[in-house]
């Protein structure tokens, strides 16, 4: 068995990070959306190994836990299994007895991130064969693929440093097409300050509806920027691609160290032609650049190109960006009281 210590710590203790969700910025989002914070240093060795946990309630006799695209350091891809198992069994024991189960949104490359890079599969294989070699070596064979990715799974993500050129260099010609086309038109990409948001909100609805995804509430919204003005570790901010008085697009980018990451976006169904989102996106990358990123993740696309995924259209459009897609492993879950976890889980399938 792996061999895990864990030691607690306060939230505002956690080491700087490239991953905003471990951060002690999204330790201070979550707490006003009604979680609770803890932080742990993850042993038995010394170091700047830590995990940022958060615990809600979701009825008086149940509690979740919730690891946000951590823990951020991956042990070999042979020891995945065995190491969430030990890192659980430790949470386990330091955590109230109402846990129902804890859920991890992994950071770590998936188990079939070559076979996808390779062309050798179009999508991860069914959750039951996931299941299967994530708990290889384990002893509870506990581990189980959640029914929803918290986060992203396939992220596109771009390379920033170095000069302008090379990045707009690596851009398919259509996308610095549009990118010159939208200046020409008059489009301007700036920051807004947090008054505008109502703007932006009203834009995402537009935007949610058109495209039939899950809207956040307004409150979500209000608790990224609360939370920057009281901790600064990280940066968060808000573009508006704009021309004359339209707002064509905007977006949400956070920043964490060296990484970049658009968070949200929205554009309105008028003035497709002015080409706003391409601008959006170069000046996000520029205002990256302009803050020592290394990296701007554009986030969700579909797992390869393949036109029947419904990220298809995501993929399409970022990746003419330049960059490369990263496979992450997912949400998954360790149940702790498994009455209680099978019900959460028949709630979320059918939501």
């Amino acid at each position: 068995m792996v061999k895990m210590v864990l030691k607690p710590k306060r939230p505002q203790e956690l080491c700087p990070t490239d991953i905003l969700f471990q951060s002690r910025y999204w330790s201070k989002v979550k707490t006003l959306l009604g979680w609770k914070s803890y932080a742990f240093d993850i042993g038995p060795s010394a170091g700047n190994k830590d995990m940022l946990l958060m615990v809600k309630p979701i009825s008086p006799d149940v509690m979740i836990a919730y690891v946000p695209q951590g823990p951020e350091v991956a042990p070999d891809k042979e020891q995945y299994g065995r190491y969430l198992e030990a890192l659980s069994e430790s949470v386990i024991a330091q955590i109230d007895t109402k846990l129902a189960f804890i859920r991890y949104d992994l950071p770590w490359e998936s188990h079939y991130a070559g076979e996808l890079r390779e062309g050798r599969r179009a999508c991860f294989p069914d959750s039951r064969i996931r299941e299967m070699r994530m708990n290889i070596g384990t002893r509870n064979w506990n581990l189980k693929k959640a029914p929803v990715d918290m986060m992203v799974a396939h992220a596109w993500v771009i390379d920033i440093d170095g000069d302008e050129d090379p990045i707009l260099a690596r851009m398919k010609p259509k996308t610095r097409y549009n990118i010159h086309l939208a200046r020409r038109k008059g489009v301007r990409v700036g920051v807004a300050s947090m008054d505008k948001l109502p703007l932006f909100y009203d834009l995402y609805c537009e935007t949610a509806a058109r495209n039939g995804f899950f809207m956040c509430d307004y409150c979500y919204f209000q608790a990224l920027f609360t939370a920057y003005a009281q901790e600064h570790a990280s940066e968060i901010v808000l573009l508006l691609a704009t021309r004359r008085k339209d707002i064509l697009a905007g977006a949400i980018v956070a920043i964490s160290e060296k990484k970049a990451v658009f968070l949200y976006g929205a554009s309105s169904t008028a003035n497709r032609n002015l080409m706003g989102p391409y601008a959006l996106h170069w000046e996000a990358i520029k205002y990256a650049r302009s803050r020592q990123c290394a990296t701007y993740d554009m986030g969700a696309v579909s797992p390869s190109k393949d036109p029947t995924h419904p990220f298809f259209g995501l993929y399409r459009f970022k990746t003419g960006f330049g960059g490369r897609i990263v496979h992450h492993s997912g949400s998954w879950d360790y149940p702790v009281k498994e009455d209680a976890y099978v019900a959460f889980r028949n709630m979320e399938v059918i939501n």
